[in-house]
């Protein structure tokens, strides 16, 4: 069976994102998901176990949300801090398996000011 995992990477410090509240959808419809899981990434800037796997892991259209602005509000964050609203909010990832037996991996690589993701190995 395959199974979904993340990582998250604080690309102003150079390490990982520990602390980093994430939320997995569903996708139903175009204006309706259901929430299937909610984590926080560890001190590696990954999840203990795999975000989707198993029974549940299945063809469709998902989303990983993390939330970035408080995670560089955190007082651990000093050199991030930012006064008034956060220019990124929360991170959506919208993406598609289409393969029940492969691992799907999505890397964040972040900052305050932008983000990039790809589908890893």
């Amino acid at each position: 069976m395959g199974y979904l995992t993340t990582h998250i990477l604080d690309t102003t410090k150079g390490i990982a994102a520990a602390g980093v509240k994430i939320r997995l959808y569903q996708r139903m419809s175009e204006d309706q998901r259901q929430l299937i899981h909610s984590t926080v990434s560890n001190s590696d800037g990954r999840c203990d176990q795999p975000l989707l796997q198993a029974d549940s892991f299945s063809v469709g259209v998902y989303e990983l949300e993390y939330a970035i602005d408080e995670y560089f509000a955190d007082g651990t964050n000093q050199d991030s801090k930012q006064d008034g609203p956060s220019f990124l909010n929360t991170v959506v990832i919208r993406f598609g398996i289409s393969d029940e037996n492969a691992h799907y991996h999505i890397p964040l690589l972040v900052s305050p000011y932008s983000y990039s993701t790809y589908r890893g190995s």
